[in-house]
């Protein structure tokens, strides 16, 4: 996009008050995948069939698959440091967050992202892919 082009509206970007309500939303997430909170985790999710996971374990099509991927996994070993952390909002319904970490017990690095919507509820996330670089 033409750093000039008119239909852009920067004052959009990345509004303070947006991104403080989708970080907090972020490190409630966070908070909740470090302590297997799945009922915190299933509430950030969009309960509509169109909410998509992709993880290092396959797809997950639907809040039923992404809940029932929760409630099934083994959760030994997903300690992990968040290395880097990047939020964009766009407007004040929509915003990415996009993050880099490291496997406490391992040492590898994954990386995820995340679309959030804000929902008459609240923040949700709407679509996620996780990923983990191959062992070495």
């Amino acid at each position: 996009m033409d750093s000039q082009d008119s239909t852009r509206d920067d004052a959009e970007i990345n509004r303070p008050d947006v991104v403080a309500a989708v970080t907090a939303a972020f490190e409630r997430y966070e908070a909740a995948l470090m302590s297997n909170d799945v009922a915190t985790l299933n509430a950030l999710f969009w309960q509509d069939p169109r909410t998509v996971r992709f993880g290092a374990d396959g797809p997950a099509y639907g809040f039923d698959a992404i809940a029932a991927f929760r409630s099934g996994r083994d959760v030994s070993g997903l300690a992990r440091v968040l290395e880097t952390v990047v939020i964009t909002s766009f407007g004040d319904r929509f915003a990415t967050a996009l993050c880099a970490y490291r496997r406490t017990a391992t040492g590898r690095v994954g990386w995820q992202s995340q679309s959030w919507v804000r929902m008459p509820e609240g923040w949700r996330i709407v679509a996620a892919h996780v990923s983990l670089a191959p062992a070495p």
